[in-house]
């Protein structure tokens, strides 16, 4: 993409990174100082306990028993991009955008971009295994982003940008850890998956206005550049496995 084939309009508010991104013709996605953020990055914490209560109450060992629905907690660079991926499957419940992986208590997303918390950038997947099982979480979550590139993905660097699997129980570790040795072994990467496979222990929901934010905001310019055509290739490539009214949606 040139310079002449984008209207004046969008060119206007887009930063060099964002335009080093889209002349380049991949899929990177935005430092987080470019990333478009319509409210403050502070929640109010009386929300963000709200959300994070409601959200422990679905994925406890108790409340997964009860309904048959599993969670696995997932990181592989920007969570708008991979809500947008995980939403759309079969069997997918819920995506939850949020924090993981780290020693800081009740993060924010400042604080997490800044690296100083130890948190990946994640989101916490509820699914039905009867519908879509783990191994086919595992291969979206795999064939969605580059798991060879150490705290990295695209133009996002950083340990919060880091592939990661926080798995909920010894089943998931097992078929993940097998899953990555064999992705490994086939050649698929030239490069050695770097992918950390860790036993889950905390996830933190991330402010109110990362959630859903593809949906949300359609008209956005990290939408339309960075997630749209990351979502148009994961539903080409993945179309038995989608929601019908999701994958149809323009």
């Amino acid at each position: 993409m040139t310079f002449s084939q984008l209207p004046l309009l969008v060119l206007v508010g887009f930063s060099l990174t964002t335009l080093l991104t889209l002349m380049s013709g991949c899929e990177k996605s935005l430092t987080p100082e470019d990333r478009p953020v319509a409210v403050a990055d502070e929640q109010p914490q009386q929300e963000q306990t709200a959300l994070l209560e409601q959200t422990d109450s679905k994925s406890s060992p108790a409340a997964q028993e009860e309904t048959g629905l599993e969670v696995v907690t997932l990181g592989s660079g920007c969570f708008w991009c991979t809500e947008a991926v995980f939403r759309e499957l079969k069997g997918v419940k819920s995506a939850v955008s949020g924090y993981s992986g780290g020693k800081v208590p009740n993060p924010t997303y400042k604080a997490v971009c800044n690296g100083t918390t130890g948190h990946a950038e994640v989101i916490q997947v509820t699914f039905d295994p009867k519908v879509i099982p783990f191994t086919d979480i595992l291969k979206a979550f795999w064939e969605t982003h580059d798991p060879t590139t150490l705290n990295r993905q695209g133009a996002d660097v950083g340990t919060q940008y880091r592939s990661a699997i926080f798995y909920h129980n010894e089943k998931q570790k097992a078929e993940a850890t097998a899953y990555k040795k064999q992705l490994d072994a086939s050649g698929q990467f030239k490069n050695p998956i770097v992918t950390e496979i860790t036993a889950f222990d905390k996830f933190y929901p991330a402010e109110d206005y990362h959630q859903d934010y593809f949906k949300l905001n359609p008209g956005n310019q990290y939408c339309q550049y960075v997630i749209r055509p990351k979502l148009e290739k994961f539903r080409s490539k993945f179309a038995d496995k989608l929601k019908k009214d999701e994958s149809t949606e323009k």
